[in-house]
């Protein structure tokens, strides 16, 4: 099975055959890019090479943010998908790659898909982070939280995890929410936010007139 390509896996990915041959994943991922996701793990699980593929992943991730051209070329929809594949397969050499990261990039331009590689490399870092017994949380808030405030949010979510997981707090400051937060921790979401009560009254309001 290590010599087996992550794109027949991905591609079989409906047979029962398949299903029981793939490494589960320690958490679900939803959606297209949950599916790919799930199936880069299976694969680089199966060669050992879990961290190795993480770590190109989020490298990549930077590039793409930081490299106009490269994302310029990966949203292009006049771009043939054979001229796509051809040039990501340069970049996987040029790179270096791991097979299952190069196997992974080749495929959604296969696919026609690679404008979905970032959101595949969000739930890649969601399933590695279940696996290293990683909560993550997500809060946003209007203003950015102060060190006293951040530490009593720290404990108060704390005291939510299992035994042996890790709070792995990320805070994200949006003025449009007015006051209060968003809290989204594990497949959990809550809106406390200001913008969200005054939607909530004026839609009731609205509907009694």
């Amino acid at each position: 099975m290590a010599a087996v390509r992550f794109g027949i896996i991905a591609r079989s990915m409906k047979t029962s055959a398949a299903q029981q041959q793939m490494v589960k994943p320690p958490v679900q991922v939803f959606g297209l890019e949950g599916r790919y996701a799930s199936a880069l793990y299976s694969a680089a699980s199966k060669l050992k090479q879990l961290d190795a593929v993480e770590k190109e992943l989020t490298k990549f991730q930077q590039t793409l943010r930081t490299d106009v051209k490269l994302r310029e070329f990966i949203e292009n929809p006049t771009l043939k998908r054979h001229t796509k594949t051809e040039a990501v397969k340069q970049i996987a050499s040029k790179l270096a790659l791991s097979p299952p990261t190069a196997n992974l990039v080749t495929l959604l331009a296969e696919n026609g898909r690679l404008k979905s590689l970032e959101a595949v490399i969000n739930s890649f870092k969601t399933i590695m982070a279940a696996y290293r017994g990683e909560v993550v949380c997500e809060v946003v808030t209007a203003t950015a939280l102060d060190d006293a405030t951040r530490k009593e949010l720290e404990d108060a979510l704390k005291g939510h995890l299992k035994q042996g997981q890790t709070l792995v707090l990320n805070t994200k400051v949006d003025p449009a929410i007015i006051g209060g937060m968003i809290v989204s921790i594990g497949d959990k979401y809550v809106d406390m936010s200001t913008a969200s009560k005054i939607k909530k009254y004026t839609d009731l309001i609205s509907a009694a007139v």
